[in-house]
């Protein structure tokens, strides 16, 4: 049995974690966009962050001002027992959000969206979102927090059949063009894409792509990947680099999912997960054992399962 205080002991953890340390996967990831940046203002930005990022780590303190809006995604063993069963779970990341926020701390972000009231501990109606997924033949539970901004860097469109890949490719273009412009996301980014199933489908998975996938991981289905491949290769040769300045590093790495979608149309979302790309996440074991890392493994097999079984 997977004891509920030690749910709530790693869930801040986790939450710290992620507020002050960026992936090394990431951070890897912009360094290498640094490195081929040919901006004299990108260029500058991107090494300053990731001189801030190491400043963050060494003193122990949140790397980015805005700390996003904390939530958590879920990955439950099939055999996994909870003391106090899912609700306890809940209530043990509810508590952990609030202490994590006082204690690290988190600018408090969550408000009431008409009264504008705010508890102070980033708790409150719907807030932090818990995503749940589950595993087979697996008795432990994978807790991930990510702190993702919540105000721009996010679209939605109904393609049809008909605009195939290209108009995917247009919408991509047109999105990130309007966020840079208008200063809606702070590049560079880990950009998302969820194409098919129902628009809450696709806006799922456009947001998981961004926050839940390791730079690097391709997706295993050879016709996503070339997309992510070229979708990067549009992104930065937009013309807007780091920040909004004139350069040729807006996208870190592009992530697609997909999902059987309406035979007529093709919804698809764009997520980005901006230059604070923070996440990170834990595997607890029954036994009490807890395996820190950065990599949230999401994205099984089982959870990409196609067929019946």
């Amino acid at each position: 049995m997977i004891p509920e205080k030690l749910i709530e002991d790693t869930a801040r953890e986790l939450t710290a974690r992620a507020a002050i340390d960026i992936p090394p996967d990431y951070r890897e990831g912009v360094r290498l966009a640094r490195d081929r940046e040919t901006g004299r203002l990108p260029r500058f930005v991107l090494t300053e962050m990731l001189a801030n990022w190491d400043i963050a780590t060494a003193e122990r303190r949140p790397m980015c001002a805005d700390t996003g809006l904390p939530r958590y995604y879920v990955k439950l063993g099939n055999e996994a027992v909870v003391e106090g069963g899912l609700v306890a779970l809940e209530r043990a990341l509810r508590r952990a959000t609030a202490e994590a926020t006082a204690a690290i701390p988190l600018r408090p972000n969550r408000v009431h969206p008409l009264t504008r009231v705010d508890h102070n501990n980033n708790v409150g109606l719907h807030a932090p979102e818990v995503t749940l997924a589950v595993e087979p033949g697996a008795d432990w539970i994978d807790v991930t927090t990510v702190h993702k901004g919540g105000l721009f860097g996010t679209d939605w469109r109904m393609l049809f059949p008909g605009d195939g890949v290209p108009g995917i490719k247009r919408f991509f273009v047109d999105t990130l063009v309007e966020s840079g412009k208008r200063g809606l996301a702070c590049q560079p980014a880990i950009v998302g894409v969820g194409i098919g199933g129902s628009k809450d489908t696709c806006m799922r998975l456009g947001k998981e792509a961004a926050c839940l996938r390791a730079v690097g991981r391709r997706n295993p289905d050879p016709a996503a990947a070339r997309l992510e491949d070229e979708l990067t290769e549009l992104g930065n040769y937009i013309g807007i680099g780091a920040m909004g300045f004139a350069g040729t590093s807006m996208v870190v790495a592009t992530h697609v999912e997909l999902a059987y979608t309406h035979t007529g149309g093709m919804p698809v979302a764009i997520h980005q997960f901006c230059l604070s790309s923070r996440r990170a996440t834990a595997r607890i074991h029954p036994g009490g054992r807890v395996e820190f890392g950065t990599d949230p493994r999401w994205f099984t097999d089982y959870y990409r399962r196609e067929g019946i079984e």
